[in-house]
């Protein structure tokens, strides 16, 4: 099974289309649950109206799915605590110029 730090890597090739940061830098991902072979990731997006949320909810579903043992990914997308730029790392804070 691959652990949680893995789950996060991957999701850290994941990039919003309309910001050039990924989405674990964006603070996006909130946490990574694994239970038998089925992971499970809270993440949020920048907005409800994201254009972007079902291409990245897919993209994050169909490359943890393919790591071996896994069987199912869950992409919860919730909205509490809601996003705010405060939640970007600093090296995206950094890229942005914030």
């Amino acid at each position: 099974m691959p652990t949680k730090e893995q789950i996060f890597e991957i999701l850290g090739d994941i990039y919003d289309p309309e910001i050039p940061i990924d989405i674990v830098n964006l603070g996006l991902v909130y946490g990574v649950n694994i239970e038998d072979n089925k992971v499970t990731v809270n993440m949020t997006m920048t907005s409800p109206g994201c254009p972007a949320a079902t291409q990245i909810v897919t993209e994050a579903r169909l490359l943890i799915e393919d790591l071996p043992d896994v069987e199912e990914a869950n992409i919860e997308i919730v909205w509490d605590p809601p996003w705010t730029p405060e939640m970007m790392s600093e090296a995206a804070k950094e890229s942005l110029g914030i």
